[in-house]
């Protein structure tokens, strides 16, 4: 694995970024590292993490997409927001009011995902306002989705939107050779 900074080479902005604040399962942060390599996605953890990143489970859930990983991670909450204060957040919780697929995703948006189990911190759900969203679901049968699969469904909707309004966003994901 290997810590990036935010700059991909032309210091530009990345279109968004992953926030899993105090992760606990490393499988699932290893399942989220893959799919943010997979679309050119920063991950940013914010510790206390459940686990070590030497986590043999983290890296067998990441395989061999490690190096692909554009990985920070930030001692506490008030260094995240330092760092990224500029950006617009945007949260996730399971009891939020707002759909995901009524908001409008925009270049540099932050995706803030809590733990698995206890969700994002009352202080983060209270700023959030509109920006607090939800993927709606048969609450009676479910209390939440796996917070991979959640980051997964956001993420690639995000890109979706931002892929119309900018033509050439989806050009950096090269096609894969062969039949």
């Amino acid at each position: 694995m290997r810590a990036a900074g935010e700059n991909n080479g032309g210091g530009n902005v990345p279109p968004l970024r992953v926030i899993l604040i105090e992760p606990e399962i490393p499988q699932n942060t290893g399942n989220i590292a893959r799919t943010c390599a997979a679309t050119h996605t920063p991950l940013h953890l914010v510790e206390p993490l459940g686990f070590l990143l030497t986590d043999r489970h983290l890296k067998r859930a990441g395989l061999d997409y490690w190096p692909h990983v554009r990985l920070k991670v930030h001692r506490d909450f008030d260094s995240l927001h330092q760092e990224l204060r500029h950006g617009r957040w945007v949260c996730f919780s399971a009891g939020a009011p707002r759909d995901y697929f009524d908001f409008r995703f925009r270049a540099g948006d932050c995706l803030l995902f809590g733990p698995e189990t206890r969700g994002l911190p009352s202080r983060v759900l209270e700023a959030a306002g509109p920006n607090l969203l939800r993927i709606p679901m048969d609450r009676t049968r479910v209390r939440s989705l796996n917070l991979s699969t959640t980051v997964g469904v956001v993420l690639f909707e995000a890109i979706r939107q931002l892929s119309f309004e900018s033509a050439g966003f989806l050009s950096a994901f090269a096609p894969l050779s062969g039949p």
